[in-house]
């Protein structure tokens, strides 16, 4: 199936198939992840799972409709694919809850939303600078945001949906990584995921209003073509450029940053879109693990 990009011209997404246990795998990446040389990452299509129905084929949520021991597999397919023996035992990923709660995770939180639940749901982030753990966000249309520091090999992935943006959570996992770990936004390495793109997104005022408080002067940025439909001002919302504006203003450096040209929305046949499919559907995972 065709990968739909916002300017084929200019890929910024690897498109990336590969045998796994005799069977094909396709998943998307970022180049400037993969040059740190320090972890291994993926954002997950559609195709290469175990799942059926609605959550056909590579569903990541136990929540859905689907077999527990079916998205056991698909996670396997995944550990298989970034190697050195993982199982479900070195995922942690948190049962979101649209927060921007982000949580330091090490080795004794191995296991944590495959093998068990034992945070409740109100972690959307996690940071560590344990290797060989799996990170691990779902995304059926909200923004999964990767930050690597190859200085003090440490990483942070989190959950960014127009809650978590408009509250800054990618800012908050920088706070959390500066603090436990050193890291010096200055050296960090970043990438804005796949998600609904702003010309599929369209919100209502209070949403907009909520940007506005929270990004001031920029937010002319990210809230664009303001219209009025059924009596009501809605405008579209760019979550793509609002986390780059987020990394930016936590200090990242723009040249250290790399944003999808992939839509959520716009690949509904090749990845999971709630604004597509509503609760009929799976959900995609972003992973990002330091190398062990």
């Amino acid at each position: 199936m065709q990968l739909i990009r916002k300017d084929p011209n200019r890929p910024v997404l690897l498109d990336r198939s590969e045998t796994i246990g005799g069977l094909p795998l396709r998943t998307l990446s970022f180049p400037m992840l993969e040059q740190t040389g320090c972890v291994d990452h993926v954002f997950t299509t559609r195709e290469g799972g175990v799942s059926s129905g609605d959550c056909a084929a590579m569903n990541f949520n136990y929540d859905r409709e689907d077999d527990p021991m079916v998205v056991d597999a698909n996670y396997q397919r995944i550990a298989d694919a970034f190697g050195g023996g993982r199982s479900l035992r070195h995922f942690v990923c948190a049962h979101q809850g649209h927060t921007a709660n982000v949580r330091v995770v090490d080795v004794r939180d191995g296991g944590e939303g495959t093998l068990f639940r034992r945070w409740g749901r109100d972690v959307d982030g996690m940071v560590t600078n344990t290797p060989g753990l799996i990170l691990g966000v779902f995304t059926a249309d909200c923004t999964p945001v990767y930050l690597v520091d190859p200085v003090h090999r440490a990483v942070g992935l989190v959950h960014s949906g127009w809650r978590g943006t408009a509250a800054g959570i990618a800012a908050g996992a920088i706070d959390l990584m500066r603090t436990h770990f050193g890291t010096d936004p200055a050296d960090l390495v970043c990438a804005v995921g796949p998600s609904i793109c702003r010309d599929c997104y369209e919100i209502s005022e209070d949403v907009a209003a909520v940007f506005r408080d929270r990004f001031g002067t920029q937010a002319d940025q990210i809230l664009l073509s303001p219209h009025t439909r059924d009596g009501a001002l809605h405008c579209q919302l760019d979550l793509w450029q609002a986390n780059r504006l987020v990394l930016e203003n936590a200090g990242v450096k723009p040249e250290h940053i790399q944003v999808t040209d992939v839509c959520t929305r716009c690949n509904a046949k090749l990845l999971f879109s709630h604004r597509a499919a509503g609760e009929r559907r799976g959900n995609c995972a972003a992973f990002l693990s330091l190398k062990p």
